[in-house]
């Protein structure tokens, strides 16, 4: 049997989440580590908010898909009456941006129902020593999309001059036709095309042709 001076060291945890499955699975695994107490769960982001305000946990593990009071609304209402509890937002969803609106609401965590036991608990131990705690999956998809859209073509790198060319092609006009319309030489046209290419990191003259439909230059 645990002595009270036991019990008063593990962190306390409320679970919040409308699937029994999971919550009895989180029950066991986190009551299974010394390190932890789970004193209560609920399905409800109502019934969340009165056991956070009765119980003060230490960490509020937060479903973000409930309904009729989502786990946003429940996180937002509790960091008001339960400041000193810390939540970590749990769901399905991997995107950055479910969990930057969780962290928007007032949580210091996130993890994805995709995360292993290890993370989870890694997640409970690094917010309740007072850091934020972001899972593997988001940050890695976060990561990815920071590659993406550094790799993205970016028209603002191109000069007025590039733009009416770019504006001529769109129109359907040859090189030629180009020199011709803007009084220019046909290899003034082809250095601009080329620069053009180059700038916003295309391969050939079909790329950008995409990529002008594709971005509505005008």
């Amino acid at each position: 049997m645990l002595s009270n001076s036991s019990l008063t060291d593990k962190i306390t945890i409320l679970i919040v989440d409308d699937h029994k499955l999971i919550r009895d699975t989180w029950s066991f695994i986190l009551n299974s580590d010394d390190r932890f107490r789970v004193i209560a769960e609920t399905d409800s982001g109502q019934q969340a908010i009165e056991l956070a305000n009765s119980s003060h946990p230490e960490i509020i593990l937060m479903d973000i898909n409930m309904s009729p009071m989502n786990g946003f609304e429940a996180t937002k209402e509790i960091r008001k009456i339960a400041p000193s509890s810390k939540i970590i937002g749990v769901s399905m969803h991997s995107q950055p941006a479910y969990a930057k609106k969780m962290l928007q609401m007032g949580a210091v965590g996130y993890i994805t129902k995709n995360s292993s036991k290890e993370e989870m608990i890694t997640a409970i131990s690094e917010v309740a020593m007072g850091h934020k705690y972001i899972c593997n999956e988001v940050k890695t998809i976060l990561s990815e999309q920071i590659l993406e859209d550094s790799e993205k073509p970016d028209v603002n790198l191109l000069s007025q001059r590039e733009v009416e060319i770019i504006d001529l092609i769109k129109q359907g006009q040859s090189s030629r036709e180009i020199a011709q319309h803007l009084n220019i030489t046909l290899k003034t046209v082809e250095v601009h095309r080329h620069n053009i290419l180059k700038k916003l990191n295309l391969k050939n003259t079909a790329a950008l042709v995409n990529f002008i439909n594709n971005a509505g230059i005008n």
